[in-house]
């Protein structure tokens, strides 16, 4: 349903086939009208060469995600359950660990039970799901901006934010910005995660990582509002002002709420103390008050 919405029309006449779906219109047209009938709701407002999401189908996909994603991480958890020699799988995205990644390592690396950690690169938007879906066992993510779903976390880390300016922007010669400051400027939109930009902002161009914000910015197509650590190394053509009123991001250490394997539960710890016992610089993110035991349900 989701690539059907995705892609909006039905390729040519000859096939009759939804593009991207190896399935004939009438197949799915039954396929969709199954579900609606037992949910007594309207999914999909389709016609010949439009199709979109009705709210309720928008909410089946939220929360069927959700669901596939649960059964593929339980079958993949039960494999590794058995592995006594499994790798720990950390999921961060280039640059999103406040610099705090290498005291992590090092000090769970001193652990009796360390495990090696294999590291994955994840998106912007993405790194949640590994963890939900078993693709990883942890993941570093920011708070409000990624989706907790599912997950438990420990806090290991809270900065402030900063707007992000073209150095002619109005605003780039004030030391300091209020989020007041930044109303009805054009904010960009991370592909997949919910709007949190400056109140009477406007929505502008949907990005997938920071290279693409610090484009869509150096050309003059929007600014943006990131945590300070994303915004260094900053490009020689942009300039950050914080933002005074903007509420602090947290950088966290997160992992699947039923995930009670001491595999995961020793990082975790090893994670808030190795943040605990890290020295903030001046621009960078203030760590937590001090050693914490992460929660085991």
């Amino acid at each position: 349903m989701a690539l059907a919405t995705a892609t909006g029309a039905w390729s040519s006449p000859g096939t009759r086939t939804w593009c991207g779906l190896a399935i004939a219109q009438p197949a799915l047209s039954k396929a969709v009208r199954r579900p609606e009938s037992r949910l007594g709701v309207r999914l999909l407002d389709r016609s010949s060469r439009h199709v979109t999401l009705t709210t309720a189908g928008e909410a089946l996909l939220h929360h069927g995600r959700h669901a596939l994603n649960a059964v593929g991480a339980a079958a993949e958890k039960t494999r590794r359950a058995g592995d006594r020699q499994a790798h720990l799988r950390l999921v961060i995205k280039p640059g999103g660990d406040g610099n705090l990644l290498s005291g992590i390592l090092a000090g769970y690396a001193g652990r009796p039970d360390a495990r090696q950690v294999d590291i994955i690169f994840g998106g912007a938007t993405d790194r949640a799901d590994h963890v939900r879906d078993g693709r990883a066992d942890v993941a570093l993510l920011y708070a409000p901006f990624d989706d907790m779903t599912g997950l438990d976390h420990e806090t290991l880390a809270v900065e402030a934010r900063v707007a992000i300016l073209p150095p002619d922007h109005r605003l780039a010669a004030r030391p300091e910005v209020t989020l007041a400051d930044l109303a009805q400027e054009t904010l960009p939109r991370w592909k997949g995660v919910r709007w949190t930009g400056a109140p009477e902002a406007r929505p502008g161009p949907e990005v997938t990582d920071a290279a693409e914000v610090m484009q869509m910015i150096r050309l003059g197509r929007t600014v943006a509002i990131l945590p300070r650590s994303m915004a260094r190394p900053l490009h020689p053509d942009l300039v950050y002002r914080p933002v005074t009123d903007a509420p602090d991001s947290e950088l966290v250490v997160a992992w699947s709420q039923d995930d009670r394997r001491r595999l995961v539960a020793s990082f975790v710890a090893a994670a808030v103390d190795a943040a605990g016992q890290s020295s903030p610089d001046a621009d960078g993110p203030r760590p937590t008050a001090g050693p914490a035991r992460p929660r085991r349900r």
